[in-house]
């Protein structure tokens, strides 16, 4: 059930413009994407190659979040994170749903979109018979949240974007119920 005057809906292609600034306004406290700006159009960033489901968040009639799911059976950009998803669940890469594109406004902080946004993230990838995964830069990210919420870390990797001196992105996983 989604927090106190939170609505989550699937995400239209009308909420772009409005999610694009939430998440430059967002980077800079978050540090997410890690990478800002953006080495390609932002809208891409949110609207991925992939994608399965996709839904907002909306407090008081104004689109306040975002989060996705997105399949990586074709993906090869991440195979040590791939490799440490499938090791962790027994599953294979086209039976994980990776939640993905998680942010909020930084105006509605600590009301509960998020995790909103995640509930029915991760109850639509069990819904569907996948394993929930996902890929972090633990630099400002909600590690957390992410623990309570029982993700746990199955690895790491090291992108060719990610500076030597930041630490390395987190492999999660959700084990699911039963």
């Amino acid at each position: 059930m989604p927090a106190a005057g939170v609505l989550v809906r699937e995400r239209t292609a009308a909420d772009l413009p409005a999610l694009v600034d939430i998440l430059a306004r967002q980077q800079p406290l978050s540090q997410y994407p890690f990478r800002w700006p953006l080495p390609f159009p932002a809208e891409e960033f949110i609207a991925r190659d992939g994608e399965r489901a996709a839904w907002v968040a909306e407090v008081a009639g104004r689109v306040a979040g975002h989060v996705s799911v997105t399949g990586i059976a074709g993906n090869t950009d991440h195979d040590e994170l791939i490799t440490a998803w499938t090791d962790a669940t027994g599953a294979t890469r086209d039976q994980l749903g990776c939640l993905s594109a998680l942010f909020a406004d930084v105006d509605v902080r600590g009301r509960g979109v998020g995790r909103a946004l995640m509930d029915v993230a991760e109850g639509w990838i069990v819904d569907h018979g996948l394993y929930p995964v996902l890929d972090v830069v633990p630099v400002g990210a909600p590690m957390a949240l992410y623990a309570q919420r029982g993700w746990r870390v199955v690895g790491e990797a090291r992108p060719p974007w990610l500076p030597d001196a930041e630490p390395p992105m987190q492999a999660m996983v959700l084990d699911r119920p039963g």
